[in-house]
């Protein structure tokens, strides 16, 4: 009999959207447990937050990591529970879903994925305070193009999400000079992010520099699944890969493109997407449209991902 088997994709940032886990919470007691236990550990009702916001409140940086964090791994525990033959076939998340996907594999508990990334996002939250940063999309640019326009005006790369879909990053005014810059470099459309700064630029040195030591104090294991890092695209295994990586990631590029080819490469044809949004699915298609993905995040895409891999299984 043919295993069930995906590699699972958690979302970063972002993704969050008021109400996101109350019927999961309502439905399954491994995440109403989940969810106490949260709420008791960061000291405040990050519950309330995610099942009723409100937006501005959700949206913080300090509130949403930790909230996409706790909803990743609900989601993950209802799937095991419902799917206990499920091989997980590798890992892999978007920024702050890296840490998530460390928690599925392994690398350390829940309760410590938690607090790590409580602390985080403070960190980010304190550096996009003290600092005048933006960021920008820019669509239909080939990736030379942009590292040349990005060094033009004194910004970075944050992210390469697909091929012609990538977001740079750095201070105001330099966001701004790219974006009238853009279609000078070939780059079809560049549109300013409604975020709270400037996130995987230098801007985020003073927050990658407080979370090191955070890392460091960590005793962590070697993932237990095939994970692949975000800053270098490639797979992670010792402790010490796993700090610098998860360190280097808060001011450096997301390689998601390369980091999705590397899983494509190895064979893998299946993917779930954890977290509400859709958008690894979207940058999914854009990537390799071969690939087959679906996306959990709520109790109905629950049943219907239950679906989609007693087809993928059938049809193997």
């Amino acid at each position: 009999m043919t295993r069930k088997s995906a590699v699972l994709l958690f979302a970063g940032q972002g993704a969050q959207t008021v109400g996101m886990g109350r019927d999961l919470v309502d439905r399954f007691p491994v995440a109403a447990k989940r969810m106490v236990q949260a709420d008791e550990q960061l000291g405040f009702s990050l519950s309330k937050i995610m099942f009723e916001g409100p937006s501005e409140e959700l949206t913080r940086t300090s509130r949403c990591q930790p909230a996409l964090f706790v909803h990743g791994m609900i989601c993950l525990e209802i799937l095991r529970e419902l799917v206990p033959d499920l091989e997980i076939a590798g890992t892999a998340g978007l920024s702050l879903g890296e840490f998530t996907a460390h928690a599925a594999a392994g690398t350390f508990d829940f309760a410590t994925g938690l607090d790590l990334v409580a602390k985080r996002g403070r960190f980010m939250e304190e550096a996009t305070s003290a600092t005048e940063g933006s960021m920008a999309a820019l669509m239909g640019g080939d990736d030379e193009k942009v590292r040349e326009l990005a060094a033009a005006c004194d910004v970075d790369v944050a992210n390469y999400n697909a091929p012609g879909q990538i977001v740079i990053s750095g201070k105001k005014a330099g966001i701004a000079s790219a974006i009238a810059q853009a279609k000078d470099f070939g780059i079809r459309i560049a549109k300013e992010l409604d975020v709270a700064g400037a996130y995987h630029s230098r801007l985020m040195m003073s927050a990658q520099e407080k979370l090191a030591p955070e890392l460091e104090a960590l005793e962590l294991k070697e993932p237990d699944i095939r994970l692949v890092c975000n800053v270098d695209a490639s797979l992670v295994t010792s402790p010490e890969e796993i700090r610098s990586t998860l360190t280097r990631q808060v001011s450096g590029s997301v390689r998601w493109s390369d980091s999705m080819q590397k899983f494509i490469a190895d064979g893998d044809k299946e993917f779930i997407e954890i977290g509400p949004g859709g958008v690894l699915s979207g940058l999914m298609k854009r990537i390799d449209r071969s690939a087959s993905i679906s996306c959990i995040h709520d109790s109905a895409s629950i049943d219907a991902a239950l679906e989609w891999l007693d087809s993928e299984v059938a049809a193997a």
